[in-house]
This record gives structure tokens, C-alpha cells and sequence, in this order.
């Protein structure tokens, strides 16, 4: 190797340990203060040694590089940590954590490669931060107990299964009439009707678990699916034209299933787009053959121009 790509290459391995530098003392910050807020005594507990592990890491590669941070990035820092301790408070810990996560096994790829450019001295030490990469911080979050966690079924219970049936209903009066008002008021009617079903269905699910209470469980589930037929009949209550009226409430059931794949693929350690891609087609597939049925009879009762 030529002394100028050597150079190069040494330069680019400095870069990226800078990178991992303001990375672990970000993390270090995020879980401090997070772990200054936190009220319950296991997962401040936790909350600490991370926030160990993570200052243990950024004095590591500080050793390295120097001083990474600025005034004005510690400015950007404060910022940051604000809304992760908003999004902890908001999402829970479990969400809030594991999203901070995500992307951990690029970083232990990227530790692997620059281990062979640090001096010998310090490679014993990345190694040992590389295991807690791997294991100890994993097992530190696979302890953190969430409510929210535990009712996240009903939620999608009533959330899914609302975007389908709801979307499927208005999707059949695309095909059946003109008249948004009366897509609106059927999905709304249809709706409330199946709140309730998929409600007792939850207390009865809920009635055989010794850890979820049988009222919240029918209640979380009940309000999902109220509050996702609201926003889905919505825009046929403020919009003419019937296409247009489908069109906004089909962009409001994509918008609300993205967001709570993602949410439950963050805590679930799933890949979010072949979720997404698999919720999306049964929301649309179910669309398209509620249309074509509502068109036929449409078409065979004569009201389409009703």
C-alpha cells in the first residue's frame, strides 16, 4: 500500500472513530438523563448501567480521537435528549430504547473494521466493548417491563382490523353511489357496531390471561378501532366528491398503519417494510374486492347515481 492511500485509508478510520465518539456520548446522555427521570427503581437501575456501558465506550474512543464534541453540538445534544425523554415519557421505554438501538449491528461491524488500525494496546479493549454491544445491553433491555407492551395486541387488534373492515365498507360505497354522506355515515355506523364485537371479544381473550385486565384489555381495544373508524370517515363529511372523500381516508388508513408498524416493529425487532408491504396489501386487497361487490350491486339495484 502506497504511503498516500495509507494516509487515506488512516484518515477515513479517524473519521469514523470521531463518529463513534459523539454516538456513545450521546448515548451516555440520552441514558442518564433519562435514567435521572425515571421513577421506577428496576428500569432506573437499568437505565444506569447503560448509561455506564455507553460513557465507558465514549471515554474509549475519547482516548483515541480527543475531545469530539463542541459547544455547539452539545447544544444540538440537549435538543436531542429532550425529545427522546418526551418520546420515553409519550411511547414508553420499551419503544423509546429500542429504538435507540436499531442499527447496532452496523456499529459492531464498523468496531470490527477499525479494530485492525488501533493500536494493539486498545484492541483487547474494543473487544470487551463489543461483547456489551452484543450481550450485556441486549439482556439489560430484554428486562424492562412495560405496560404498554403488554396490551400492544389489543391495540392492534382494534387498530388492524379497523383499517381493514372500515376501508373495505367505504371502498364498497365508492363502487355502490355518489352520495359521501351516506359512505360516512355507514362507516361510522358499521364501525361503532364492530368497536363493540371486537370490545367483548378482547374481554373474553383477556378473561384467559392471568397478566391483562379484562375491562382494560375490552376498552384499549374498543377506543382503538372507535377513534380509527373517526378518522377514517372523516374526509367523507368534508369532501363532495366521492373518489376524492375515498382517496383522503385510504391516505389516513396508510398513514396510521405505517405508524403503528413501525412501532411494533421497533419493539418486536421485526423488519419494517415486509410488515408494512404485508398490512398495506390486505388493506388494499381488501379495498379492491369491496369495491368490485359494491359496484355489482350498485349496478344491480340501480343507486349508483344516488
Amino acid at each position: 500500500m502506497s504511503a498516500k492511500a495509507k494516509n487515506v485509508l488512516e484518515k477515513k478510520v479517524l473519521e469514523k472513530a470521531k463518529h463513534h465518539c459523539i454516538d456513545e456520548y450521546t448515548d451516555y446522555s440520552i441514558y442518564s438523563s433519562l435514567a435521572a427521570r425515571e421513577t421506577d427503581p428496576k428500569r432506573k437501575r437499568i437505565l444506569q448501567e447503560l448509561a455506564k456501558d455507553e460513557e465507558k465506550h465514549y471515554l474509549f474512543w475519547k482516548k483515541l480521537v480527543g475531545e469530539c464534541f463542541t459547544a455547539s453540538s452539545k447544544r444540538w445534544l440537549r435538543a436531542k435528549v429532550s425529545v427522546i425523554a418526551s418520546l420515553y415519557k409519550l411511547l414508553g421505554p420499551m419503544f423509546t430504547l429500542k429504538l435507540l438501538e436499531r442499527g447496532e449491528e452496523k456499529t459492531i461491524q464498523e468496531y470490527r473494521e477499525i479494530m485492525a488500525y488501533i493500536p494493539s494496546p486498545a484492541r483487547e479493549e474494543l473487544r470487551t466493548i463489543i461483547s456489551d454491544e452484543e450481550r450485556h445491553e441486549k439482556a439489560l433491555l430484554d428486562e424492562i417491563e412495560d405496560i404498554r407492551q403488554r396490551y400492544l395486541g389489543y391495540v392492534a387488534l382494534g387498530l388492524a382490523d379497523a383499517l381493514v373492515e372500515i376501508t373495505g365498507v367505504h371502498a364498497g360505497f365508492l363502487g355502490a353511489t355518489s352520495r359521501t354522506l351516506m359512505a360516512g355515515i355507514a362507516g361510522l355506523v358499521v364501525g361503532f357496531s364492530a368497536a363493540l364485537s371486537m370490545a367483548g371479544a378482547a374481554y373474553l381473550q383477556a378473561k384467559h390471561s392471568e397478566q391483562e385486565n379484562p375491562l382494560l384489555s375490552a376498552l384499549i381495544t374498543g377506543l382503538s378501532y372507535i377513534i380509527s373508524v373517526s378518522l377514517l370517515a372523516f374526509p367523507y363529511f368534508i369532501v363532495d366528491t366521492m373518489i376524492l372523500a375515498f382517496a383522503a381516508s385510504v391516505a389516513v388508513a396508510v398513514l396510521l398503519s405505517s405508524m403503528f408498524t413501525y412501532y411494533s416493529v421497533v419493539v418486536q425487532d421485526k423488519v419494517y417494510i415486509r410488515e408494512l408491504v404485508e398490512n398495506l396489501s390486505l388493506l388494499l386487497g381488501t379495498a379492491i374486492g369491496s369495491y368490485v361487490f359494491g359496484k355489482f350491486l350498485g349496478e344491480l339495484a340501480g343507486i349508483q347515481t344516488l
